[in-house]
């Protein structure tokens, strides 16, 4: 069925028909075009626009049809442009003329307007739930590592020593991040746009703000035809699913990395890992890879939906139905990644005495050698200066700065004493950084109850 036959003498083209449809992809939309019509017919009631028992067979036979499709009674066809038509085709099937009042005050225009601000709301929740749970795990991984000892990097070179619960709080606070944007997005977002017809309102005496309420929307948008071309909030969350991406690739970097033979941080389960076809040994960081792989793939659906927006005049164009195969998509790339990642967090293992040779033998608490010299007097400067030397005598002899003995210590500065071992511990290193947001046990288990209160 077509929505807009009368105004042409001939039947369209079966290669136009392919190309301009686009019912085998926005029938994901069934569920929000019948709440949305639904919504609509009972503000038309409401209006004295159509009758009570109009409403009623509407809204009856819009509720079958629904209930049809979940069970498969009713299949997607072929003849239908897309989901407005489809529904509405089937709604006048089964319920006669009430059916053909159905788009009274509307247009497909503000309907598909509706029905993806609708679905990109519910969406956005899920995936903010997606990275809750997400969040959860790694607060679990925090608590359990304050006092685990690792490398923290600069350059991809040892630099400090770190824990792994202050690692992983990195990530916290990006995840974290990825959701106040989320959040942001809805404020925005959830508005209505029903009653804004094809471009210009309506002649009839629609209440918008009723319909707004019925779908849990803040109040109608207040430009028609801003409300029919609007497609930045799917830009905002396809920007926030980018970036959400692309933490998850730096985490799944690292992942990798720290699974190398080279590292061996971390174990990672064998439900997230598969081998190789020829060589026995091998265990692959898949999943890892998979999801650091697919970042560009939802890169590239906000990337084609600013082009495409890009040259639009006002109000809608055809283009405009490019907002859905690819977002689509990127929306299913990132709930999958964030489910599969949160899995092989939650099931990984750590290798916590390699982690703490790691730090031990990488110069990580040369900053604290100098500040040693600082607190005995030394300017910063100087004190630079003769940790490098350190540094230099200890790779020339293949030892840690802890392996050297006084009389060698003192035999470049005779600063130093007894009590540079004890300066330059890894757990004094750790434990002396107090600052809020530094790596101490005592700093991060209070920003681990900072964490938890966030999370209720």
């Amino acid at each position: 069925m077509k929505l807009w036959g009368g105004r042409f003498t001939k039947e369209e083209d079966q290669l136009v028909h392919n190309f301009n449809e686009s019912l085998s992809f926005d029938q994901k939309f069934y569920k929000q075009d019948i709440q949305g019509s639904i919504a609509h017919v009972k503000m038309l009631e409401k209006q004295k626009i159509i009758s009570t028992k109009e409403r009623e067979q509407i809204i009856q036979g819009l509720e079958t049809i629904q209930n049809d499709i979940e069970s498969g009674k009713l299949v997607f066809d072929k003849e239908s442009e897309d989901i407005h038509s489809f529904v509405e085709a089937h709604l006048i099937e089964r319920i006669g003329n009430a059916g053909k009042k159905l788009h009274t005050g509307r247009s497909r225009n503000d309907q598909v307007a509706l029905d993806m601000k609708l679905y990109i709301r519910e969406e956005l929740m899920e995936t903010d739930a997606l990275l809750k749970t997400l969040l959860g795990s790694l607060l679990n991984v925090m608590e359990n590592n304050t006092e685990t000892f690792m490398p923290g990097f600069t350059h991809l070179q040892k630099a400090q020593p770190i824990t792994l619960a202050h690692h992983f709080g990195a990530y916290f606070e990006m995840f974290k991040r990825d959701r106040s944007r989320l959040h942001d997005i809805y404020k925005r977002m959830n508005y209505c746009p029903l009653g804004a017809g094809a471009l210009a309102g309506t002649t009839y005496p629609l209440d918008r703000e009723y319909t707004a309420k019925l779908l849990d929307f803040y109040g109608p948008t207040l430009n028609s035809m801003d409300s029919v071309s609007d497609r930045d909030y799917l830009i905002e969350y396809l920007s926030a699913l980018s970036i959400i991406m692309m933490h998850l690739s730096r985490f799944c970097e690292e992942i990798c990395i720290w699974n190398s033979n080279e590292y061996r941080f971390v174990n990672i389960d064998d439900s997230y890992s598969t081998g190789s076809s020829i060589m026995p040994q091998k265990k692959n960081p898949d999943i890892a890879e998979l999801i650091r792989g697919k970042t560009g793939r939802v890169y590239g659906a906000l990337i084609s939906i600013l082009t495409t927006m890009k040259g639009l005049p006002l109000a809608y164009n055809k283009d405009m139905q490019e907002d859905k195969e690819l977002p689509f998509d990127a929306i299913d790339t990132v709930k999958s990644s964030l489910m599969l990642f949160t899995g092989m967090i939650d099931t990984m293992t750590f290798n916590t005495d390699i982690m703490e040779a790691s730090t031990k033998h990488g110069f990580t608490n040369a900053t604290d050698a100098a500040d040693y010299l600082v607190n005995h007097g030394v300017p910063f400067r100087d004190a630079h200066g003769i940790v490098g030397k350190l540094v230099l005598f200890c790779e020339e002899k293949g030892i840690a700065l802890d392996d050297m003995t006084l009389e060698e210590y003192q035999a470049i500065s005779p600063v130093f004493q007894k009590d540079i071992y004890d300066a330059i511990r890894l757990d004094t290193c750790v434990d002396k950084r107090l600052t809020i947001g530094a790596p101490s046990p005592k700093t991060m288990q209070e920003v681990i109850e900072i964490y938890k209160d966030y999370l209720k």
